[in-house]
């Protein structure tokens, strides 16, 4: 089977020509060996797909007739991604959820009391100095 073909099966990716596009733009990797999106996989094959900055490394155990339901993936395929790249993406989440460029959008809560708070205290500075 082709490796776009199986990747998309597999349900790595949502369509095949997204598959291709990936082999294509060096992305995917056979047995540590950049590949074109018509290498035919085979049972134990190593294959490591970056996608979403990481690098999720599988082994093939079979290879399926066409796409299946996401709960009998792991019948054809082992996951053997490092723990500490899916720690990297969990870390990924919270930083891009956090994360606001300055001056973009209304300012949250916590900003309107830090602005409320400088405002105060800068004016009752000045009232104290008066009296």
């Amino acid at each position: 089977m082709r490796v776009d073909k199986y990747l998309w099966c597999i349900r790595y990716f949502k369509t095949r020509s997204i598959a291709t596009k990936a082999c294509k733009e060096g992305k995917v990797r056979v047995n540590d060996t950049l590949i074109k999106p018509s290498r035919e996989i085979y049972p134990m094959d190593k294959i490591t797909v970056r996608k979403n900055q990481i690098n999720y490394e599988l082994v093939v155990l079979d290879t399926p007739d066409n796409r299946i339901g996401a709960k009998l993936v792991d019948i054809y395929r082992k996951d053997t991604t490092p723990k500490e790249a899916l720690q990297k993406l969990d870390l990924l989440k919270y930083s891009k959820d956090y994360y606001r460029k300055k001056g973009t959008g209304r300012p949250t809560k916590k900003d309107r009391r830090d602005i409320d708070d400088w405002y105060i205290d800068g004016t009752n500075t000045a009232s104290e100095e008066e009296e």
